[in-house]
């Protein structure tokens, strides 16, 4: 009877201690973290520091988005790039709206639209609330800006939800007349469009989308399923080359579809880009 007791304590320590490591994976899983990368190209003569945001599906971080703008803040960008899902299809746009009443009148900001927002049934509303705050939309269009008196074209694509003719179209105007001297940034939501986005000129492409592949086991499992990809999918995380063209991944921010992350917790990305 005593050993019966004794297996059955050890059992529910056990089962606590399993319950509580799952918790604390779980707490751990939607803390925001900041991940920075280093690339280097002979097109720049000063270096430019880009804070990428994508998959914000407007939740929130701290009170008025209080502790995502601090990060930001933190990191001192030189201008804030949006790829996709800031907004989201099924939650209201307040997350959205005031992360950028925090950062939209500090730092140049360019945006492209992702699945939720292209689904939502009100994207034209949900871009003219970026425009209200004066970020760049962009829709198959490229722009050449200035940054620390050098300049850069920044092209943007919108979600593939607009459909493959729209599509198409977009690719093919945002890579017109576009001078390939100058170092080029593409923004689109979804990097299983990776191999062929890379057919066209660009030195480095910005995308989201994929979440992480949501449960991850570092050095092992890069990602159990993202959107569009399926299970095991090839493209979650961090830097990928192809045809002399490199695309990062961001994890992204949002903590729904589903909420749980494993090793996997929301990321703002900062990247700087260095003189060779």
């Amino acid at each position: 009877m005593k050993k019966l007791k004794f297996r059955k304590k050890y059992f529910f320590l056990a089962g606590g201690g399993i319950l509580a490591g799952v918790f604390l994976l779980i707490v751990k899983g939607q803390s925001l973290t900041v991940t920075s990368y280093t690339i280097e190209t002979e097109k720049l003569e000063n270096p430019v520091r880009i804070a990428h945001i994508t998959d914000l599906h407007s939740n929130f971080y701290g009170k008025n988005q209080k502790k995502l703008i601090l990060r930001i803040d933190e990191q001192n960008p030189d201008i804030i790039v949006m790829t996709g899902d800031i907004a989201d299809d099924r939650v209201k746009h307040d997350g959205t709206i005031k992360l950028l009443e925090g950062i939209a009148d500090r730092y140049p900001c360019f945006y492209v639209s992702g699945n939720h927002e292209m689904r939502s049934g009100e994207f034209d509303s949900i871009k003219e609330i970026f425009l209200e705050y004066g970020v760049v939309v962009l829709e198959g269009e490229n722009t050449v800006t200035e940054i620390n008196g050098q300049f850069i074209n920044i092209c943007g694509i919108d979600d593939p939800g607009i459909g493959k003719k729209k599509l198409e179209k977009q690719i093919e105007s945002a890579f017109a007349d576009i001078d390939e001297s100058l170092y080029t940034i593409l923004l689109f939501h979804r990097p299983e469009h990776f191999p062929k986005m890379a057919e066209n000129h660009f030195d480095l492409m910005l995308t989201g989308h994929a979440h992480g592949g949501q449960w991850r086991i570092p050095y092992i499992l890069e990602g159990v399923y993202s959107p569009n990809q399926g299970l095991f999918p090839k493209y979650t995380n961090g830097i990928y080359t192809l045809n002399d063209r490199t695309m990062l991944v961001s994890r992204g921010l949002g903590r729904m579809s589903p909420p749980v992350r494993f090793f996997n917790p929301p990321e703002l990305v900062i990247i700087d880009i260095l003189p060779k």
